[in-house]
């Protein structure tokens, strides 16, 4: 017996459970806190100290308050799920590069001691990743179809993304922001579709590598 390639397909609805998953350890996690002695949030990033590097991985996780993990959970939903349609494979490529880009802005450039959590550095890299995406789309259809995603994802996000990226709000981690963006405007082109060029017969072929699933 033999099975074809669109068989083992996961499906596109099954798709989006991966960030669901996600921000459910995140509200886990929240609870935990609530109950557990201590402060979970200690273990985000805290500048300048390289015993705290893992919270570089940690602090998307983690958030200071409710209101802090509830005003993350609704952009990290949908933009999540966006990036999640290219499957579970893109989804979590998409979620490393930003989580560690993302961490490294704070850990480099906030003052030292500063201790930064919350899921909105992975919010920015998926809207930056959105973005970028329509350039890097394998086909025109495509692009076309990432263009329309990337108006209707712009209109709804675009201003307190730009604002988001600038040092203007005290308490904010403008370098978690921006440095979340480039990790997903980097995940954006490190997995565009590859183009080969045949040897033989001089012609452009697209490449499955980079084609994350």
């Amino acid at each position: 017996m033999s099975s074809s390639p669109a068989a083992t397909r996961t499906p596109f609805a099954a798709r989006f459970g991966h960030p669901l998953v996600l921000l459910a350890l995140m509200w886990a996690i929240e609870f935990a806190d609530l109950l557990l002695p201590g402060r979970f949030e200690s273990l985000g990033i805290r500048a300048w100290d390289v015993t705290h590097l893992p919270g570089i991985v940690l602090a998307p996780l983690l958030h200071s308050t409710w209101a802090h993990l509830i005003s993350n959970s609704v952009p990290f939903l949908i933009l999540g799920c966006l990036v999640a349609a290219e499957g579970a494979r893109r989804f979590w490529t998409v979620t490393a590069i930003a989580t560690v880009v993302g961490g490294i802005g704070p850990w480099f450039l906030a003052l030292p001691g500063t201790v930064t959590v919350g899921a909105s550095g992975l919010v920015f890299g998926y809207f930056a990743y959105l973005m970028v995406r329509v350039f890097t789309a394998r086909s025109m259809g495509h692009r076309i179809l990432y263009a329309v995603v990337a108006l209707v994802v712009f209109s709804m996000y675009g201003g307190s993304m730009l604002v988001g990226v600038l040092p203007v709000h005290v308490g904010i981690s403008w370098q978690g922001h921006l440095f979340g963006a480039l990790g997903g405007a980097a995940a954006a082109v490190l997995t565009r579709p590859r183009t080969d060029v045949s040897a033989g017969s001089g012609s452009a072929a697209a490449s499955p590598r980079g084609r994350l699933r």
